[in-house]
């Protein structure tokens, strides 16, 4: 095989969130490239939908991310009595 270097900058935060989710699925973040960059030759596009969230969702996106205005519940019996009423 004949391979390539390439370098990637990113933002701590998300590394460090994209780490999290590859040590679950036990894959290193090098695979996890690999593997993407494998799905878009494959499909000849970017291998997922990408859109520009409108400004409703844009903005309850950013707010739940910084804990505004969530609703907890305490297990997951409770959400799904919550939703059924």
């Amino acid at each position: 095989m004949d391979a390539t270097t390439i370098q990637v900058r990113l933002d701590k935060k998300t590394k460090s969130q994209a780490q999290k989710v590859f040590k679950v699925l036990d894959i290193s973040m090098s695979e996890a490239i690999k593997l993407f960059l494998r799905q878009v030759a494959l499909q000849k596009g970017i291998p997922f939908e990408i859109k520009i969230p409108n400004a409703l969702t844009d903005r309850v996106l950013r707010e739940s991310e910084e804990g505004i205005d969530l609703h907890k519940v305490s297990n997951v019996d409770q959400l799904f009595e919550e939703l059924e009423t």
